[in-house]
């Protein structure tokens, strides 16, 4: 940090200097410096004491129901400077089919995403387009609404930091960290980067004292802060990740994470003079609440149901700590450090796991308005269909690690998996079935699995799918969903039904089983992607001859063998996913165009209809 340290300070507290005591108790708020200076609290009780809990002591109302059956995850609460990108898509996508496997298995899940809407960066935004900040965050947030729609994402909860309740919960947690001792007073000298919305320490700059991720000059500031006393909670941090070393995944950013803490946590600060649009500081209305700070109660305030209590302690009951944390990269040190000290301080619980992943570049470069490559979620989406991203970007990016687009692999990937292995398995079955049974099964699926081999090979995939989804190896329970369609279509040019129909007898009766076997195949394999390609399984599940409400009641235990029954009459033979056509650029210009134009179109129609 391009700072000096101007008193004797705890290790790694640093730029801050204080001012003489007379000037500090003739201000509206005296300096908490509790395990500074020792000087008085400024506190909103005389009891400080029954919040300073060890973080797995914690108070009665530190956490919410304990029960394995809720799974409460979040998406990070995305920032609304601009639109949704395809890192935020991303994200959410993962998050999205999570919760869908864990409903699956018959949790209570609550999946929190939402929007960020403070800060200095928002209002930047709001002014460079002649709106004032919050018109600039209603059009965002709906933004994102909009696209989280058209990608299937189902969430629970939608929180934005301008709620009301989200400013209550705020301030109410402020008090608490206040009344542990953890708040102070102090000037601040640093060089802050307006994107990240933080202060960067110089020796991460690059060369010319550009932010590293956002390659722009920082700017030197110096503010009179309130700070967090993170330095407080070193030893706690640290016997926090060895107790838990599954606290953050994948296992090399926790090793990031560890390294942090090493090399001694530093205070920081928690609020901002110099930024108006915030959640005002109690009883400090000249400074706003720093924005991270203010953030990250999103996942607490999210658990309140509209008309209750808007407080803390009504929050944690709903749900509290989170099973799960998602998030980027760039922001692990926010989750996974900061945020656990803060509710320690609180006396609240920490969030049971922090996942990491990766960053995505397209065509090998990193994208970029400047290289005019940014890849863009919703023309995407119009172009291919949600399931084709949905699918493409969880199988081929293995979760945790930066992954890479193409155009010509995307379409080559959905093509083989989705619309030759098991899309173009399931219409020639249907057909066969058809053709030789009149549409209808002459056996049940279990009948007709009897001494057959492929039986033992789903059932195999499957539970190993299961264990990779529990682990978040998105991508490997993807393949291994994928070679059940493989064994079927190997299954099926080996047994050539066809042309055993043709002999009649026991050879055709044992052709109808075999179409009866490579149905209960893709109908397992229906159930075991439906967290991955929601709408492309719920199309197999209706031709194989259930209702979309059956489809939308399945669970995990759906995907044992045996549910088709004898007699069931399954639908003609539609393709369920069609091809997609590499494109010359002007091709791909035009469908862009085309797709646009008939979403606004559809857009236009459901608000007459609305009307």
């Amino acid at each position: 940090m391009a700072a000096r340290a101007l008193f004797s300070a705890p290790p790694g507290l640093y730029s801050i200097s204080i001012p003489p005591l007379s000037s500090l108790t003739s201000r509206a708020h005296r300096v908490l410096l509790s395990h500074h200076l020792h000087v008085g609290p400024l506190s909103s009780s005389s009891s400080s004491s029954r919040r300073r809990c060890h973080y797995r002591a914690c108070t009665d109302e530190s956490k919410g129901p304990t029960s394995s059956d809720s799974f409460v995850l979040t998406t990070p609460l995305y920032y609304v400077n601009a639109p949704p990108h395809m890192g935020s898509a991303y994200t959410t996508i993962a998050a999205d089919a999570i919760a869908r496997f864990q409903r699956l298995l018959g949790k209570k899940v609550i999946f929190i995403t939402g929007t960020d809407e403070h800060g200095e960066k928002i209002a930047s935004a709001a002014e460079a387009n002649n709106r004032s900040p919050r018109e600039h965050c209603d059009i965002i947030a709906q933004s994102y609404r909009s696209l989280w729609s058209d990608l299937q994402i189902e969430y629970d909860k939608f929180i934005r930091t301008t709620d009301q309740k989200h400013e209550k919960v705020v301030k109410d947690f402020y008090a608490r960290v206040l009344d542990s001792g953890d708040i102070y007073r102090a000037d601040y000298e640093g060089l802050y980067c307006v994107n990240c919305e933080e202060y960067k320490d110089e020796k991460e700059l690059t060369e010319n004292k550009c932010c590293p991720v956002h390659l722009k000059p920082c700017s030197l500031r110096k503010e009179d802060n309130y700070f967090f006393a993170l330095s407080k909670y070193q030893s706690k941090m640290e016997e926090l990740l060895t107790n838990n070393p599954e606290f953050v995944k994948p296992s090399f950013r926790l090793n990031e994470v560890q390294s942090w803490i090493k090399s001694g946590l530093r205070d920081f600060s928690i609020s901002r003079a110099s930024v108006e649009w915030g959640i005002p500081v109690p009883n400090d209305t000249k400074q706003t609440i720093y924005v991270w700070f203010d953030a990250l109660l999103g996942y607490i305030s999210a658990l309140l149901e509209n008309g209750e209590n808007p407080d803390i302690q009504t929050a944690v009951s709903s749900g509290w700590p989170a099973s799960l944390h998602l998030i980027g990269k760039d922001i692990l040190r926010f989750h996974a450090v900061y945020w656990p000290a803060m509710l320690m301080s609180a006396g609240l619980g920490v969030p049971k796991m922090v996942f990491g992943h990766g960053f995505l570049t397209k065509d090998g470069m990193k994208m970029g308005k400047s290289l005019g490559n940014t890849l863009e979620p919703t023309d995407l989406v119009n172009r291919f269909g949600a399931d084709s991203v949905r699918y493409f970007f969880l199988r081929e990016v293995e979760f945790g690690n930066d992954g890479d687009y193409s155009e010509e692999r995307f379409i080559n990937i959905v093509n083989a998996h989705l619309a030759n292995t098991i899309g173009n398995l399931l219409n020639r079955t249907l057909g066969l079935l058809k053709k030789n049974c009149e549409s209808t099964l002459p056996f049940s699926s279990t009948e007709a699995a009897e001494g057959i081999g492929l039986k033992n090979t789903v059932e195999k995939s499957v539970e190993m799918a299961r264990h990779h989804y529990e682990n978040l190896a998105l991508s490997s329970a993807c393949e291994l969903v994928l070679d059940i369609g493989n064994a079927g279509n190997l299954y099926i040019d080996e047994r050539a039904p066809w042309s055993c129909f043709k002999k009649g007898g026991e050879t055709a009766e044992m052709a109808a089983k075999d179409l009866v076997v490579i149905l209960e195949a893709l109908r397992i394999m229906a159930v075991a992607l439906s967290p991955v390609a929601p709408s492309l399984c719920a199309r197999i599940y209706t031709q194989l001859g259930f209702t979309e409400d059956q489809f939308k009641s399945i669970t995990w235990a759906d995907t044992k063998w045996g549910m088709l029954p004898a007699g069931q009459k399954t639908m003609d033979p539609k393709p369920v996913f069609a091809r997609f056509e590499i494109k010359s650029e002007e091709e791909l210009q035009e469908a862009v165009s085309k797709a646009v134009k008939s979403s606004k179109k559809a857009s236009r129609t459901q608000g007459m209809v609305g009307a």
